[in-house]
């Protein structure tokens, strides 16, 4: 007999070696507003059919978790690849990206074209079909060597190449009926979980839709993201032209020698996007309705600070002169910062920035008045005038970094013609596979965790315990300004996680097993590993990535 403690009941029980979690599950009582759709066993994310075979501590989950939603989007993924498979043989399904909160993806039929909106409803119909039948999902552990035949025999070559650049032994791969598929993580017990979704038209393909992380009995928002959608089809068409659509085809040119030119060309593009950026705020300082303000946002880690560096050497380069301001500049002093409901300070809260004096000070400088310009000193949480004075001269543009710059409230009374809005954000384009599309988050997290540690500022458990309020501030503050943006810079690097594999390894392997961090920490630790290493002697010093690997020429 073995022992499993249940941390939903504070209780402990007695089972069989091999009892299955499902098995457990009606052991435990508690409360289950939501159907439990994954685990963590000693704190490490697993399906439900996991088998126990020694005394362990279990955590039973919904989809309000981060980690238990992945599991259900995973097997929403395969019900739809399974119903393509039913009704299209020979198509190949793409998931390409997130956007309006579900998943962009298309389906290419064997005749090259995409499915029309009669051949869409069908699919939501098998798919509903397959999930009334209740079909198990079934796991399979094999020698890499294997897995990569079976792909092979399928012409599943993005699979093939992800497998064969891993370096691991073994792998798993899953079944449904028929359908083999490989994905990254665990999934359901079996389709008739996936209660809560929908498929509709979207551009040229489809939208994927998904539940509500806090509400999970109903579909999540769908809210249009045409310009965020734009930079996403940017980035893909490169990667589609150089022929690196996904991880396998980025590690196998690093592994025949073309890192350093990949890094160059990564730089290249990007420097390429901040000249048009800066060339298009020349032109629209010289036009009638002279832009003076340029307004830079995005989430954290999304690279603001070294955006902001680079644009301004491009102005500098255009002829102007820029001007940098910060909003934290102008943070309330810390007694007067909003709380949370846990008493602690919410510091990405609007009223956090004490806006009434931001936006009097920019009419000043616009208007050519003289200001003193405040500095925030974090050490006392007090906003200090030192004497430090500041005027727009002829040729000048200001530009005003925070993560409130895109709040229509923050410049209400600036009118409009004379401001330009940014918004950075990091849409990683390059999937796993055909299947198995990165995260944007991901990029962010392994960029805060790495930047915290070497700045001695938060371990890397610290830092993942802080994740989450950070992006629920994010939905609320940043991202439904984003869309308001006249232009988007998209700072994900190409070769970002292979280089990150060299800082983050380390740092992750020093989560303790014992806190509930260390499932995000081994989560990451497993993702990074796709990923062939490049040093980053090839990266230069003026990268978006040295900001947070350090080593950069503007910090």
């Amino acid at each position: 007999m073995l022992r499993v403690f249940c941390h939903n009941t504070q209780t402990t029980k007695e089972f069989q070696e091999g009892t299955t979690l499902l098995e457990m599950l009606p052991e435990f009582d508690f409360e289950r507003p939501f159907p439990i759709v994954s685990a963590k066993v000693n704190n490490v994310s697993q399906g439900l059919k996991f088998r126990v075979y020694n005394s362990r501590d279990v955590e039973f989950l919904d989809i309000r978790k981060g980690c238990a939603m992945h599991v259900y989007v995973r097997s929403l993924c395969f019900l739809l690849y399974k119903a393509s498979v039913d009704l299209f043989p020979g198509s190949r399904l793409y998931m390409e990206h997130p956007i309006s909160n579900g998943l962009y993806c298309r389906i290419k039929k064997t005749d090259g074209e995409l499915l029309n909106m009669q051949e869409i409803n069908m699919l939501r119909e098998r798919m509903w079909s397959i999930v009334n039948d209740d079909m198990q999902f079934h796991r399979h552990e094999a020698r890499i060597e294997d897995a990569i035949r079976i792909f092979e025999g399928l012409h599943q070559t993005d699979k093939v190449k992800l497998l064969e650049t891993s370096g691991q032994a073994y792998t798993d791969y899953y079944t449904l009926g028929d359908v083999t598929d490989y994905y990254y993580g665990r999934l359901l017990p079996s389709t008739g979980y996936l209660t809560i979704w929908e498929i509709e038209p979207y551009d040229d393909g489809m939208l994927l839709r998904i539940p509500d992380r806090r509400q999970p009995d109903r579909l999540a928002q769908s809210t249009p993201q045409p310009k965020t959608f734009g930079m996403f089809a940017e980035s893909l068409k490169w990667n589609i032209i150089m022929g690196l659509g996904t991880v396998g085809d980025v590690n196998l040119a690093c592994q025949s020698g073309k890192a350093r030119e990949l890094v160059q060309v990564a730089e290249a593009l990007q420097e390429k996007k901040i000249v048009q950026i800066a060339e298009e705020i020349d032109r629209r300082y010289h036009s009638e309705d002279s832009v003076r303000l340029v307004l830079i946002t995005g989430p954290s880690s999304s690279g603001k600070t070294t955006f902001c560096k680079r644009i301004s050497i491009q102005l500098l380069a255009c002829g102007l002169k820029p001007v940098s301001f910060s909003t934290d500049d102008y943070f309330v002093n810390r007694v007067d910062t909003p709380k949370l409901p846990d008493g602690s300070y919410d510091f990405d809260n609007f009223d956090t920035v004490d806006h009434d004096a931001l936006e009097r000070d920019l009419l000043a400088l616009l208007n050519g008045e003289e200001i003193e310009v405040p500095e925030y000193n974090f050490v006392t949480g007090i906003r200090e005038y030192n004497g430090k004075r500041l005027q727009l001269k002829p040729g000048t543009v200001l530009l005003l970094e925070g993560i409130h710059a895109l709040n229509p409230q923050l410049t209400k009374r600036i009118p409009e013609a004379s401001k330009f809005r940014i918004f950075i954000s990091t849409l990683t384009s390059t999937a796993l596979d055909d299947h198995n599309w990165i995260p944007a988050n991901d990029t962010r997290l392994l960029r805060r965790i790495v930047r915290d540690y070497n700045k001695g500022a938060f371990t890397a458990r610290q830092t993942i315990s802080q994740w989450p309020n950070v992006c629920e501030a994010e939905e609320k503050w940043i991202n439904p300004y984003q869309e308001n943006a006249d232009v988007m810079f998209n700072s994900a690097y190409l070769l970002e996680f292979a280089v990150m594999r060299n800082h983050a390894e380390s740092i992750l392997a020093s989560v303790p097993k014992n806190c509930p961090e260390y499932c995000e920490a081994h989560r990451l630790l497993r993702f990074l590993h796709y990923f062939t290493p490049v040093p980053d002697s090839e990266i230069p010093a003026t990268s978006m990535l040295r900001q947070f690997i350090g080593g950069s020429s503007f910090i």
